[in-house]
């Protein structure tokens, strides 16, 4: 939508500018802004928090911008977003929000964050999306597509491995290789593969024991050598420790001002030579060339400064709606009928007093804000009687005996009750963690109360973070998690709860039975400075598949108000070897009475590994709309990632030849559909050495015939092979082996095998 053409010309500038400027450029001028040369017209841009809505101060905003800001759309956190797992949506999420940054003439937004959710306990698991590398990915770079379509710049957050908010300035996470490759990097790589954004902002923490915003492997070799980001990084704001070596790193941009002092470190290493000018020119001109993508929506004088307010608070009802997912539904209790039953009683507080987004930096100052207890009210329109009962103080600990009675007599007057829970804003939020899973013990105790004068009780779940059900729910008969749904949720609720609407979302992240189920346990948030990720691969669905642990809900797990078949699945393989192709197919069947979305989740096993690998891993996804007893038939595809592991001693992705498993379903747990393939792969062959042991000789394709042959059929053959003992045979170095007596080979023959199968 805005010109190609260079708005500045960058190496003219580059000429022009004084190593005193340059370096002042790389710090912010306040807050939210980088800053000018008037002399040479290099405007200043501003950046602002996002991620669900633009949280841009006004002129008069305070210093540490964390209050006041202009009113825009509060759109659902991301914890609610990824329910939907609906990527066009988030598209179209992130095009209203670059529509309202444009409107205030805001250059770039700070977001998404494709952080993993590695623990529930996590204060800001509200911001990121899911528990899967793959399912974040994708939703971001949607994201950041839609943005970024409307002039406005993404910033890809926390750049990585940021997973917690406990001494998250300063805490190690230690993490191996593998570990960081296939879990914790892999959702940045898709958004900035996929959707290019302007920005990627490097976290606070530091990894296996170097700042992240000091770290050149992860700022330079990774993101930009290897994935091939031509944006600009920016610190997180605070986020510097050491300027020149965060330079040098690839941390361009330093936010916020840090009042001069970082302009001065850049010059003084400059002066001793601990930085090249080089250093200062390529951050500066990746800082111009943020300016210059800027450029056309800063100049276009004839787009208007407003948005559609009503058309954005109806795409944050579509998105609301899109998040909700429905965890139970016995007895088809919803939804419940507009039309005619008797009585039914709202009780709880957050029906009237809706908590719609997370604390912290991303809080937006909302349009408007929708309740549920108004919108059943408007929707019931007299048809049908309700009646309204608090039950509890939102921001209290302790039960209210007046409340709670109050709460009991409503209920058993009704046909049916529907009480609304969830976590208070002091119980989540940016800058600390959780201190366990559960909700409030008052509002439990009142759901009890509840339940005991009406069985027909469903329940609203309102949290930015997962919580723990076990003790209650086996006691209701339908749960709909809403976690946090921006402006709009309260409209998005009435309509799920009264059928307008029918559920289609799916959980992003396992909803365990218990925290001392989950992965992370005795290893978050860790201690002296450091966490150690002992968990390995195992976060999430995968911890729990793998050790096949029962859990309240699986990972993709979703009711609708109808039902979806699935058949005749069929899997192709196109390509093989260094670049395979694979292609699914199979039709969705609408079994049910009413129109309804299901997303069809495909999983990759590799049960002939000769690596631990996780039971399975979600690889694609896609979302079908059916009419009743429609069917469509869904394609997806599965590329090299899909099968691959990264492989610590190639330095690369492989896959290994042999048979694939392909389960298809509805959640980890839930699969209709299994098929397999066999691939040839691209496996690696590792380098042989003189101490490799005599089973990595023996099964190396070129060594390994020959040292059979030299061993003939008896003597040390005949222990090397034995059932019994030839393993502790073979896990003997080679090296030290032709040191024994009767050795058939000794260490000179070894000497020239080496030479011939060093390399792979």
């Amino acid at each position: 939508m805005h010109s190609t053409t260079p708005r500045l010309d960058i190496p003219a500038l580059l000429a022009a500018l004084t190593r005193e400027e340059k370096a002042a450029l790389l710090d912010g001028s306040d807050f939210w802004r980088t800053p000018s040369v008037e002399r040479l017209g290099i405007p200043s841009v501003m950046l602002s928090d996002g991620p669900h809505g633009l949280r841009k101060q006004p002129e008069s905003g305070d210093h540490l911008g964390l209050l006041d800001s202009v009113p825009a759309t509060c759109f659902p956190p991301a914890a609610g977003l990824a329910s939907s797992w609906d990527v066009e949506l988030l598209g179209r999420v992130g095009e209203a929000l670059g529509r309202e940054a444009r409107a205030e003439r805001v250059s770039v937004l700070l977001g998404p964050g494709v952080n993993m959710k590695r623990s529930p306990l996590c204060g800001r698991n509200f911001e990121y999306f899911s528990e899967d590398p793959h399912l974040a990915g994708e939703l971001g770079a949607a994201w950041v597509r839609g943005l970024q379509s409307q002039g406005v710049g993404a910033s890809l957050k926390h750049f990585a491995a940021n997973n917690q908010e406990t001494d998250r300035m300063t805490v190690s996470a230690e993490i191996d290789e593998r570990t960081l490759r296939e879990i914790y990097l892999p959702a940045f790589e898709t958004v900035v593969a996929k959707a290019r954004p302007w920005t990627v902002m490097s976290s606070y923490n530091k990894v296996n024991g170097t700042y992240v915003a000091e770290s050149r492997a992860l700022l330079t070799a990774i993101l930009r050598d290897e994935w091939g980001f031509d944006g600009l990084v920016v610190s997180d704001w605070g986020g510097i420790d050491n300027r020149p070596a965060s330079l040098a790193a690839g941390t361009d941009l330093e936010m916020p001002s840090s009042a001069g002092a970082g302009t001065r470190a850049i010059l003084e290493a400059l002066d001793s030579g601990l930085l090249a000018d080089t250093d200062l020119d390529t951050a500066v001109t990746r800082l111009l060339t943020l300016v210059e993508r800027a450029l056309p929506a800063l100049e276009d004088t004839s787009a208007d400064t407003s948005f559609d307010v009503d058309a954005h608070h109806a795409l944050a009802h579509e998105a609301a709606t899109a998040s909700a997912v429905l965890l139970k539904n016995d007895g088809a209790l919803l939804p419940l009928d507009p039309d005619t039953g008797g009585t039914i009683a709202v009780i709880g507080e957050f029906a009237r007093t809706p908590r719609i987004q997370g604390a912290g930096s991303s809080q937006v100052n909302p349009t408007r804000v929708d309740t549920a207890l108004d919108a059943l009210r408007a929707a019931l329109d007299g048809r049908r009687d309700l009646t309204f009962a608090p039950g509890y103080v939102i921001k209290s600990d302790e039960a209210d005996p007046e409340l709670v009675a109050e709460a009991v007599r409503t209920a058993a007057d009704a046909e049916v009750a529907v009480v609304f829970l969830g976590l208070p804003a002091s119980y989540e939020s940016e800058g600390f963690d959780r201190d366990h899973m559960d909700l409030p013990a008052h509002q439990i105790a009142l759901l009890h109360a509840v339940v005991d004068a009406n069985p027909r009780t469903a329940v609203v779940l309102s949290n930015g973070s997962v919580v723990t059900l076990a003790p209650w729910q086996d006691r209701v008969p339908a749960v709909l998690e809403t976690w946090l749904l921006g402006q709009a949720g309260g409209s998005a609720c009435a309509d799920l709860l009264l059928g307008r609407a029918n559920p289609s979302g799916k959980l992003a992240e396992t909803l365990p039975l218990r925290y001392e189920d989950t992965p992370a346990v005795g290893a978050f948030p860790g201690e002296f400075g450091r966490v150690r990720y002992a968990e390995g691969l195992l976060i999430g669905y995968r911890w729990y598949d793998t050790r096949r642990m029962p859990v309240a809900y699986p990972f993709g797990h979703g009711l609708s108000y109808t039902t979806f078949a699935y058949s005749d699945l069929v899997a192709t393989v196109r390509a093989d070897g260094d670049d395979p192709l694979v292609e699914v197919a199979l039709t969705v069947t609408n079994t049910g009475e009413l129109r309804g979305s299901e997303t069809v989740q495909l999983y990759v096993t590799d049960p002939e590994a000769s690596v631990h690998r996780p039971e399975q891993e979600l690889r694609a996804f896609t979302r079908v709309h059916l009419e009743p007893g429609h069917s469509e038939r869904v394609h997806l595809r599965l590329t090299l990632r899909a099968f691959a592991f990264w492989h610590e001693s190639a330095g690369r992705w492989t896959v290994e030849g042999g048979r694939f498993g392909l389960r298809v379903g509805a959640s980890s747990r839930d699969i209709r559909l299994r098929t397999t393939v066999e691939l040839g792969g691209n496996g690696y062959v590792p380098p042989l050495a003189a101490d490799s042991t005599a089973e990595q000789w023996l099964a190396h394709p070129a060594a390994g015939p020959w040292l059979r042959e030299a061993l003939g059929t008896e003597g040390f053959s005949a222990i090397m092979f034995d059932p019994h003992n030839g393993a502790m045979m073979r896990a003997i170095p080679l090296s030290r082996l032709v040191r024994f007596p009767g050795f058939p080979v000794d260490a000179e023959q070894v000497a020239v095998a080496v030479s011939e199968h060093a390399t792979d």
